[in-house]
């Protein structure tokens, strides 16, 4: 499937608001309520549009601490790494994960938790206890300055 113009303005109305009816959503792009409906399950069959999820404010919820965590393995193996994705992929603190070059770590994290205390549990109480782990150096997120979930399209023809 490539994608038309209409798709694009389709993807676009939906990261920006993924309530749009689909009543909105076809008045938005031009296009009657049923095509726009066949369009957007294509676009779900295709794999475009991965999930519908609701995103929360993390300070409504007490989820005031943000840190960017580099985790370094002591081997660099296959089973090793698979253990360890296998065992942060269970960690609901952790948002993101993601294997990195150009760094002397070999992981990126993304966590989140109430506060400090919380944070040095998790750290201590089990990321550390991670068979393989050799280091973890921390960064706090002092203010979020860009926080976009949306993906950029504009580079699509």
């Amino acid at each position: 499937m490539k994608l038309d113009r209409t798709d694009k303005r389709l993807l676009v109305a939906m990261q920006e608001n993924g309530r749009i009816s689909n009543l909105e959503l076809a008045e938005l792009v031009g296009l009657s309520p049923s095509p726009c409906s066949r369009r957007v399950k294509q676009l779900e069959e295709e794999g475009y549009i991965q999930q519908h999820i609701t995103l929360l404010n993390p300070e409504k919820i007490d989820l005031k601490l943000t840190a960017m965590l580099f985790i370094s393995m002591d081997r660099h193996t296959p089973d090793r790494f698979e253990a360890f994705e296998k065992e942060v992929s269970s960690y609901p603190e952790v948002l993101e994960c993601s294997l990195i070059t150009g760094q002397s770590s070999d992981y990126l994290l993304k966590v989140v938790v109430p506060d400090m205390d919380a944070y040095q549990e998790f750290l201590l109480g089990r990321l550390t206890r991670i068979k393989g782990v050799s280091g973890v150096h921390s960064s706090f997120v002092l203010r979020r300055i860009i926080d976009n979930k949306a993906l950029p399209l504009n580079h699509l023809k």
